[in-house]
């Protein structure tokens, strides 16, 4: 959904009308095609669900909104599990939000299924639609020259109310 309304906002500049056939004449290239960057984002559980598939409810947590084919658990060839930070935090790795949800399923379990379960199926295997303690919003990724260095030391100093925004 990121990437449509990005690439709706996608303007294209015109090479300047030449008539001219000679191949040697200067064209103008268009400019190039800025991505939003990826924000990173840091949390704590109330339980040890690093291994457990999320998933994205509405506000009210009476319905899924997001959630993984199988075959989107995988980042660089191996699973998108979040990364363990000091002091229990977890960077993640999914694009989850202060709406996440845990289902039963490990990652290794559900990159198994052949396609995706049921919409009921998967809310029905949900085990916590309240696990967040603390939700951060650290910034782009290209503001970090050494992610986990500088995480951790953000962590060690008690700086992320300083340095990241506070999203739960």
């Amino acid at each position: 959904m990121l990437i449509l309304s990005i690439s709706g906002c996608k303007t294209q500049q015109k090479s300047s009308e030449n008539t001219n056939t000679d191949h040697s004449a200067t064209q103008i290239a268009p400019k190039p095609f800025v991505a939003a960057l990826p924000h990173i984002v840091i949390y704590k559980t109330t339980k040890n669900y690093s291994q457990n598939v999320p998933v994205i409810l509405l506000k009210d947590k009476m319905q899924i909104v997001s959630y993984p084919h199988p075959s989107d658990l995988y980042y660089n060839g191996k699973f998108a599990l979040p990364e363990v930070l000091h002091n229990g935090y977890l960077l993640d790795n999914r694009g989850i939000n202060k709406n996440v949800a845990f289902l039963k399923y490990t990652y290794k379990e559900y990159s198994k299924f052949t396609d995706v379960p049921t919409l009921d199926e998967l809310f029905k295997n949900i085990i916590d639609k309240e696990p967040l303690i603390e939700l951060w919003d650290c910034g782009k990724q290209a503001n970090f020259t050494d992610l986990h260095k500088q995480l951790n030391e953000m962590i060690d100093k008690n700086q992320l109310v300083e340095k990241c925004k506070r999203v739960k």
